[in-house]
């Protein structure tokens, strides 16, 4: 195969390791999050937005890909928009890809900022490369790894509010928190359905060391904790805690899920990747009904 014959299919693994599905789950909570504190619609939002769109995607799921081949390859689900499985030719290329397109982003972004949002954003990007580089590989720190998960995405919006620089306040912090139990449900959740190759493999995660059912089960509590904690936010924004019934109702067929079945929770994560389409357009409007009775 030819260097240029090659660049194509190259092209496409790098665009299909960035799981384009999952692009706004990163860029659309650190715009809401910046707009709603108070930012406007200048060069900081335009190079953040596009940070936390594509290259931080890269970088997310590009080193995750790289380290967790021997995982992938024994994954059937692997090979969609779940993920694909990222040919060792362009494991180097990826690595080095998703650096340098971060990188101007950071300066960009550090610069633009103060030191509290330079250390949020620095936070952010050592939990997305610890999490799965070698030596650190915090995914297979038991509940760690679903801390470390969550800080992927409410990383964006915690960096878009220090990026203003306004005050954290009660609605903010309890959103925050919220969007964070979110998150840790969700990675509990999705890691359920990958308990035999995780095993197979040797990688470790919450649901190896504590089985697909109580993995399910903590899964439940954490959304409904986090429906529970935006009551604190106060009318109307309290009705977002409404959209973690969704999420609950999708997963409680799996509560008693065992180990051996547990590749069936992935009806529940295909459901789950939908419906974070679904109740994000719900979550636009009520913050855009927000943003006009301010």
């Amino acid at each position: 195969m030819t260097a240029v014959s090659a660049a194509p299919r190259a092209a496409a693994q790098l665009l299909g390791t960035s799981r384009p599905l999952s692009w706004v789950n990163t860029a659309y909570p650190f715009a809401a999050a910046y707009l709603l504190a108070g930012g406007g619609v200048d060069a900081a939002l335009a190079v953040g937005t596009l940070f936390f769109l594509v290259p931080y995607n890269l970088l997310m799921y590009g080193v995750n890909d790289v380290f967790d081949h021997e995982s992938d390859l024994r994954n059937p689900r692997k090979g969609g928009v779940e993920g694909i499985v990222l040919d060792r030719r362009v494991h180097r290329l990826t690595l080095w890809s998703a650096a340098l397109s971060t990188l101007p982003f950071a300066v960009a972004l550090l610069a633009m900022g103060s030191a509290v949002s330079a250390l949020v954003l620095l936070v952010v990007l050592a939990a997305v490369v610890g999490y799965s580089a070698p030596g650190l590989r915090l995914k297979e720190r038991p509940l760690l790894d679903s801390v470390t998960s969550s800080t992927h995405f409410v990383g964006p919006a915690a960096f878009g509010l220090a990026l203003t620089g306004a005050p954290l306040g009660l609605t903010a912090a309890a959103s925050l928190v919220a969007f964070f139990l979110w998150g840790m449900a969700s990675h509990a959740f999705g890691a359920v359905q990958d308990v035999q190759p995780d095993r197979a493999a040797g990688i470790g995660s919450i649901a190896t060391v504590i089985g697909a059912a109580r993995t399910v089960r903590l899964s439940l509590l954490l959304y409904a904790a986090a429906g529970v904690v935006m009551l604190l936010t106060g009318w109307p924004a309290a009705l977002a805690g409404l959209l973690t019934l969704p999420y609950l109702v999708s997963i409680w067929p799996f509560r008693a899920l065992s180990d051996d079945r547990a590749e069936q929770a992935n009806r529940g994560w295909r459901r789950f990747l939908w419906l974070n389409l679904v109740t994000g357009f719900l979550l636009t409007q009520l913050l855009i009904v927000i943003a006009l009775t301010r």
